[in-house]
């Protein structure tokens, strides 16, 4: 019978094969900057006659300052009127030429979204309408009412939901005054506060030539691609690149916070500062992660919570890197009478995985389901942007792509091992449980007061 060691030599040497087949497989991606000095990203994908294109800002939530929820509003009304254009009008632009524009508002960027037909009677009316989305949007009075009343009634919905409360309660106490605490969907007293000024002026000073890029995957030759941006984001102003937001402070004690809330499950949120965007140890971090609980049902934390001991459908982990350190995070769910068993399970779990790191055959099988499912994450014009706008707004390397496989393949035992006890501190946990039945404040803005620690 062949023993683990040969086993896992024979896994080893085929991912190795199955990686160089991916890293060939993978466009190289193209970069050039427009007129206005807007960088731009370009895979060219020749299988179906569309175009995929992203334009990213440094408008996230991280600008809001003292108005919470600035960010987002101003995004979201970015389709409600241009020029001398109504909501309406551009509407029945897009409809016409059968494209689609989406609108996004995180805590890092801010982003518009384009999916059109590659032939010029579609695709140009569609870059005509969104460039003047991007440079010309009108912030009529009616329409910042009306898409201020949806967010204003989105965070009424927003302060019924545990797992949304267990959040906003998670990212404060952990990020405190930094502006990663603050939610992008606002506060209701900042977003009344907030007039058509204030919109007018975060677009003229966030949504410039300076603090955008682009990426763009489709049909397209070289020439056309220039076109495209140049349609795009040629018009905007070039305006004054933004300062990346402050480093976070570190974590220095744990802290668990109790909310009380009218439901029959607790929701239980548990974790730390991880790492940002670049960090030479991402990569092993996100391999250990798949064998804690970036896997599914399969994961350590599945395992132990769920198969073990029937405490929860699933519980699963993440890094979420941003600019500066994302969180780490644990999430779960469980009914209100199991919850500090459970919680209990999670932090023993974490804290055996970062003293001993995973089993060496679960590193492989984690190796394996991500080379093996890398091709599929980049499945389609959409998955394929959507990663081609993540390495352009965090600068990431042009061979990310090519490179990531063979990253993860690189990846020893023993590198997981110490990133993991680099950057993961069992001891200094934010733990945050929203349930128990009582009823929760109704206002989205009630101050929550930690019960100890």
């Amino acid at each position: 019978m062949p023993s683990v060691k040969h086993a896992l030599t024979g896994l080893l040497a085929t991912a190795l094969l199955l990686t160089a087949g991916l890293a060939a497989a993978v466009p190289a991606i193209q970069n050039w900057r427009t007129a206005n000095g807007v960088p731009v990203y370009f895979i060219p994908a020749r299988e179906l006659p569309m175009v995929d294109a992203q334009i990213l800002f440094n408008a996230g939530s991280i600008r809001d300052g003292a108005q919470p929820g600035l960010a987002k509003l101003t995004n979201a009304l970015l389709e409600e009127g241009a020029g001398d254009w109504s909501a309406d009008v551009i509407a029945d632009r897009l409809d016409k030429v059968g494209a689609q524009v989406s609108f996004s508002s995180r805590r890092d960027s801010a982003s518009v979204s384009l999916r059109s037909l590659i032939e010029p009677r579609y695709l140009q009316p569609a870059v005509e309408t969104v460039a003047r989305l991007l440079k010309e949007p009108t912030f009529a009075p009616e329409a910042v009412e009306r898409v201020r009343q949806q967010m204003l009634i989105a965070l009424r919905e927003r302060a019924q939901s545990p797992g949304a409360i267990a959040q906003d309660a998670f990212f404060k106490a952990l990020y405190g005054n930094h502006p990663y605490a603050s939610p992008p969907e606002g506060a209701s007293a900042s977003l009344n506060a907030i007039t058509r000024a204030n919109l007018q002026d975060f677009h003229y000073r966030y949504y410039t030539a300076a603090n955008a890029v682009i990426a763009i995957v489709g049909d397209l030759g070289r020439p056309a691609a220039e076109q495209l941006a140049d349609g795009l984001v040629g018009g905007l102003t070039k305006g004054e690149p933004v300062p990346p937001p402050p480093p976070v402070p570190a974590v220095t004690a744990s802290q668990t916070i109790r909310i009380s809330h009218p439901s029959s499950q607790n929701h239980i949120l548990i974790g730390q500062l991880g790492v940002k965007r670049g960090d030479p140890d991402y990569y092993a971090l996100f391999l250990g992660n798949h064998v804690l609980g970036g896997n599914g049902l399969v994961s350590q934390l599945s395992q132990e919570i769920r198969e073990k001991r029937g405490l929860a459908y699933g519980a699963y982990s993440a890094f979420s890197p941003m600019q500066q350190a994302g969180p780490f995070s644990i999430n779960l769910q469980t009914r209100n009478e199991q919850a500090d068993t459970a919680l209990q399970v999670a932090q023993s779990t974490l804290r055996e995985f970062t003293e001993r790191g995973p089993s060496p055959q679960a590193l492989e099988e984690a190796r394996q389901n991500i080379t093996g499912g890398f091709a599929l994450d980049l499945a389609g014009n959409g998955k394929l942007a959507g990663a081609l706008g993540l390495i352009a707004f965090y600068g990431l390397p042009l061979d990310y792509l090519q490179n990531y496989p063979g990253a993860i393949n690189g990846i020893t035992l023993e590198h997981v091992k110490t990133a993991w006890q680099r950057h993961v501190h069992p001891d200094k946990l934010i733990t945050v449980i929203v349930g128990g039945g009582q009823p929760a404040p109704t206002s989205p803005d009630t101050p929550v007061k930690p019960a100890g620690s």
